[in-house]
């Protein structure tokens, strides 16, 4: 290892006081002003116009979901953070991202903020996860030159030649800073006497009203400077420091700016320094004290001594110049919360010296149970104008819902991750939030389909627009073309879709006793579905398991279960088709490209080229009828042809120019024709599964030279396509012998 010498450590010293100055840390006002002046769209702002501002630097990407394209604000997915600190990103709710960036842009408009936007949702929806990815940019934001924030601070030097002379203020001899001078660059030792604005007043409210209107009209022009500026003024604190210099340099603005020290401060949620979350408390956010217990009070000049200073503190004035959360705020008794229906209208707390003015953005949360009950109080109606209610339900979409516990989970799991586990667990998540379509609010044809839509095909319409495989083209089009009215047709309703159900919560907590179960030697979906079992057995802690089933398997855990364990061994069968060869990919659309061609060739009445005897012969009526046979081709066959050579024709008309891909244009064909070819050769997938099984868990024995092979070309296969280890490949097959193969083993 490299040792540290004492040059290199003066090297980062020097660095870090080069950062320092570049920083522009510390500004004496005229300098703040100049740079302002250079700027004044990002040096005016308040805190909305901030927060508006870091939603635009972060930038947008435009997400495909099954139901709509959404703009998707990367901010919250964390850039910036190493890997470990983006498993804290939120997880979709692009909707709920769009409306807090509305929110903000109207307080923009407006000046001012004028609402508490209020999140509401079931409890692990991801409302604090929400607002911490915010916080989490406003820090990163604050430390970049775009999100430079400032503050200022009144300094008080030390005198001249003896220790009771003042500037300003104790000797006969000293009157005040000379013209052009200013105490905030003194050092340290150079000074008695430092007093904050806890508020993080804006470095331009020390300037006089109509000094500062006159400074805002130059530098805005067209724009509309934000309110605080143009009409606010000092804390009350620092109103006071100002009067009484002023007095005391009989209204020298020059003397009293240069005891003004402007500072660049950083957002902190550690430290809650314009960011914090309060919990439901019962104490009012916002207090004063009175400046006695400060060791620099005597060193202030005696025109201050006199004066009775009070300075604010609560988590409202840590987060001033910044965002706040009140966290499960409905849980609060009325009356200790209620002073924020007059700060929201007025920007001001009342306080026993002096009302507060703190520059924030006022967000908060509740889960649905206590905004139902807030809605029937009868002062209700007086905060509903303040309140702006934004909903943040659980995922729909079962693969977004996957991506939580694949950042959140396996991580931390000291196991080897089986295909599906966290698949089995997010698609059981989202089962037991889906509402049975009601078929009344929609038109024709779109009531019948939705009336059958069955729970597990409907979340996978949420998530991939795949639409049942048992429709007909037809049904699938009108079916696929109603996603985004089925999506939001529960948005009125009180019990809208997904306000109930397994939480994030708890499917974490059932992923990360899936990953100890002592049956499974990695993390296991069929471990996962044991936890599953044993979470439904716990029908009295969730309000989500004593719901009353419905036709087709709605609120039916028992249901939702043996679905996927079904859809869990369909997988493992295809994964080890695919992994024994047997089943040729490139065989059955090679055939079913084939099929195409003499299909268009038959209807065109044109002959084609025999690549082996180089004769142009008619179309193979016999292939073409095979396959067919095989796809379950039900009507005539000049029919079936006509409609299939017209979904192709569509596709090049919606498609110029592109290639038509089979696999996108027929599935559902390709699936059958994969499914024919499989059946032949099934026994030989079974024997395949056999001895895989007796290779892992027995060596091999009794295997002869071509099983072996055989089995290890396929345990390769599974390895490398589809992430299996030995113990989750030996699992798998295991339960297809059991659950599929056990008439052929038999």
């Amino acid at each position: 290892m490299a040792m540290v010498s004492t040059s290199d450590l003066q090297s980062l010293i020097d660095e870090a006081r080069a950062r320092f100055a570049a920083s522009r840390r510390l500004l004496s006002l005229d300098e703040y002003v100049e740079l302002f002046a250079s700027d004044p769209m990002r040096h005016g702002r308040d805190a909305a116009r901030y927060l508006r501002d870091m939603f635009d630097h972060y930038g947008t990407v435009t997400v495909g979901r099954a139901h709509a394209t959404e703009t998707r604000w990367k901010l919250f997915d964390l850039p910036w953070e190493d890997e470990v600190g983006r498993r804290a990103a939120l997880i979709g709710h692009e909707a709920i991202q769009r409306e807090m960036y509305r929110s903000v842009s109207n307080f923009v408009r407006q000046g001012r903020v004028d609402r508490l936007v209020l999140l509401y949702g079931p409890n692990g929806s991801a409302k604090s996860t929400f607002v911490q990815c915010l916080m989490r940019a406003m820090e990163n934001y604050s430390a970049c030159e775009e999100g430079a924030l400032y503050r200022f601070h009144w300094v008080f030097p030390r005198g001249k030649g003896s220790g009771e002379a003042r500037i300003g203020f104790g000797g006969q001899s000293e009157e005040g800073p000379r013209p052009g001078e200013s105490y905030a660059h003194l050092d340290e030792s150079q000074i008695d006497a430092k007093i904050l604005c806890e508020l993080r007043d804006h470095p331009l409210l020390v300037l006089p009203l109509e000094m500062r209107r006159a400074l805002l009209d130059r530098s805005f022009g067209s724009e509309t400077p934000p309110a605080n500026l143009w009409r606010g003024g000092l804390c009350h604190k620092c109103e006071q420091i100002f009067e009484a210099l002023l007095g005391a340099y009989r209204g020298d603005l020059r003397k009293v700016f240069a005891h003004v020290q402007v500072e660049r401060w950083y957002v902190s949620r550690a430290y809650r320094v314009g960011a914090g979350t309060i919990g439901s408390q019962m104490a009012v956010d916002a207090r004063e004290r009175q400046v006695t217990a400060s060791r620099s009070l005597a060193a202030l000049p005696a025109s201050l001594q006199n004066v009775t200073l009070f300075e604010p503190y609560g988590e409202l004035v840590d987060a001033a110049g910044g965002l706040i959360e009140f966290s499960d705020l409905l849980k609060r008794p009325l009356e200790a919360w209620k002073y924020l229906l007059i700060m929201i209208e007025t920007g001001e707390i009342a306080l026993t010296t002096a009302n507060l003015a703190p520059n924030v953005v006022l967000t908060g949360s509740s889960n649905d149970a206590h905004l139902d009950a807030f809605r029937e109080h009868p002062e209700f109606p007086s905060f509903r104008g303040r309140f702006e209610l934004v909903r943040v339900p659980y995922l729909l979409d079962w693969r977004a819902e996957r991506s939580i516990y694949d950042h959140q989970v396996l991580p931390g799991v000291q196991r080897h991750i089986a295909p599906h586990a966290t698949e089995i667990a997010a698609l059981f998540g989202v089962l037991t939030r889906m509402r049975k379509p009601s078929p009344e609010r929609y038109g024709r044809p779109l009531a019948s389909l939705v009336s059958d839509l069955l729970p597990m095909e409907k979340a996978e319409l949420y998530s991939s627009g795949t639409v049942p495989p048992r429709l007909s083209a037809d049904q699938a089009k009108d079916l696929h073309a109603g996603i985004d009215t089925i999506y939001h047709e529960s948005d009125a309703y009180p019990n809208y879709e997904g306000r109930t159900g397994a939480s994030p919560r708890e499917i974490r907590g059932l992923l990360l006793d899936a990953a100890q179960h002592p049956g499974y030697h990695c993390l296991s979906p069929f471990g996962t579905l044991e936890e599953i079992a044993r979470l439904c057995a716990r029908r009295s802690e969730f309000d989500w398991l004593r719901q009353d089933s419905l036709a087709g398997g709605y609120h039916d855990p028992r249901h939702f279960q043996k679905v996927l364990r079904e859809r869990l061994v369909d997988q493992c069968e295809t994964e080890l088709r695919d992994a024994t060869g047997l089943v040729d990919e490139a065989r059955y659309l090679e055939s079913f490209d084939q099929y195409v061609t003499h299909v268009t060739a038959w209807l065109k009445g044109e002959k084609l080229r025999n690549r082996h005897t180089g004769r142009d012969e008619d179309a193979n009526e016999e292939m073409m009828r095979e396959v067919e046979r095989s796809l379950g081709s039900t009507g005539t066959a000049t029919e079936f042809r006509r409609n299939l050579i017209s979904s192709v024709a569509a596709f090049a008309i919606d498609h110029p120019g592109e290639r038509i891909d089979h696999t996108v244009l027929f599935p559902r064909y390709l699936d059958k024709l994969k499914e024919t070819f499989y059946q032949e050769r099934r026994k030989l997938v079974v024997h395949i599964a056999r001895d895989l099984v007796v290779l892992i868990t027995e060596n091999g024995s009794g295997l002869d030279a071509t099983q072996r092979q055989q089995a290890e070309r396929t345990l390769e296969r599974m390895k490398q396509r589809h992430g299996y280890c030995d113990r989750c490949a030996c699992d798998a097959a295991t339960a297809l012998l059991k659950e599929r193969f056990a008439d052929a083993v038999a």
